[in-house]
């Protein structure tokens, strides 16, 4: 007897949507458990399992809900939330969206082949290993004369004094060297949508007699609504747990510590506090309901909903 209609629904539902479900429970759905229990746990020291037996291991793992109910505002952890809001929006509106943007339109204004080179070329840091990203910009904004920020100011402009971007500036290193490869990705999108956008859209608006920013304003922007609100949610909730940059190119320095970064340094960067997995899985915890409640506020805000919806064709 062949399954019936609703049985066949539900065994296409599991057979696609199956191994999905599997991956995400266990590398998203379970972690999220672990650290719950952890932060609720007492495992505030170092966990050297060869020196325990397995009982006194486990007494790491007791229960505790104080720990995340009292968990304290330390100033550090207000620091470092300043920080994580400071970077995620600079970052987001002036590389991540809005260099995006102009890149964007700069590359489809050119000629195709043109354009395409240019954007091959934006794109070569993004898959090149974050290591050797990292070290240019070391070596870009190296305090020493051999430098090639400094080699161009103190050669072309005549500057006596060498800049230390990374002790002066740290916030401005970090913005930029994650802005320049993250503008990557919003440009490739801005670009697919420009293109889609129907040619005789552009001859109307030209014959109207509206000029080059008209244009991008009354034709290309409307249709950007939704790449922009989409690249808009995705990079903020990438870069609030941003790390690997940071911890790349400036280590775990006060001036860039993050919430990732201090979760990270409080739990297994040596000599620096750690051991306390505690008191990061608490953090960790934090950065999770942030990145979920920004989520959904930008979800409304933007109106992804609507966005979303399916074409309505409306005949006379």
């Amino acid at each position: 007897m062949p399954p019936s209609p609703r049985q066949r629904a539900r065994l296409d539902a599991a057979v696609f949507l199956g191994p999905a479900l599997v991956l995400l429970g266990l590398f998203f759905v379970f972690p999220i458990v672990v650290n719950l229990f952890v932060a609720v746990s007492e495992m505030n020291q170092t966990v050297r399992f060869g020196a325990f037996s397995g009982r006194e291991a486990m007494k790491l793992f007791r229960p505790n809900p104080e720990a995340l109910l009292g968990f304290e505002l330390r100033p550090v952890f207000l620091s470092a939330l300043s920080l994580t809001v400071t970077f995620t929006a600079l970052t987001l509106l002036f590389f991540n969206v809005g260099l995006a943007l102009v890149l964007a339109l700069a590359t489809t204004a050119l000629p195709d082949r043109q354009g395409a080179f240019f954007r091959s070329v934006w794109l070569l840091p993004r898959m090149s290993p974050s290591v050797v990203y990292a070290l240019l910009w070391i070596w870009v904004v190296d305090s020493s004369p051999r430098g090639l920020l400094n080699q161009i100011a103190m050669g072309l402009f005549g500057l006596e004094t060498p800049l230390n971007l990374r002790l002066d500036h740290p916030m401005l290193v970090i913005v930029l060297a994650n802005g320049f490869i993250g503008a990557s990705l919003g440009m490739i999108i801005f670009t697919s949508a420009i293109r889609s956008i129907p040619g005789h859209l552009f001859h109307a608006a030209r014959v109207d007699g509206a000029g080059p920013f008209s244009v991008i304003r009354h034709v290309v922007l409307p249709a950007l609504r939704w790449p922009i609100g989409y690249i808009t949610i995705y990079q903020t909730l990438a870069l609030i747990v941003s790390f690997e940059y940071i911890f790349l190119i400036m280590g775990p320095a006060r001036q860039t510590m993050t919430l990732a970064m201090l979760a990270y340094t409080r739990t297994l960067a040596p000599g620096i506090g750690a051991g306390q997995y505690a008191y990061g899985a608490a953090i960790l915890l934090i950065l999770i309901g942030i990145g979920i409640g920004l989520g959904l506020l930008l979800w409304r805000f933007i109106d992804m909903n609507r966005l979303l919806q399916r074409p309505r064709i409306e005949t006379l």
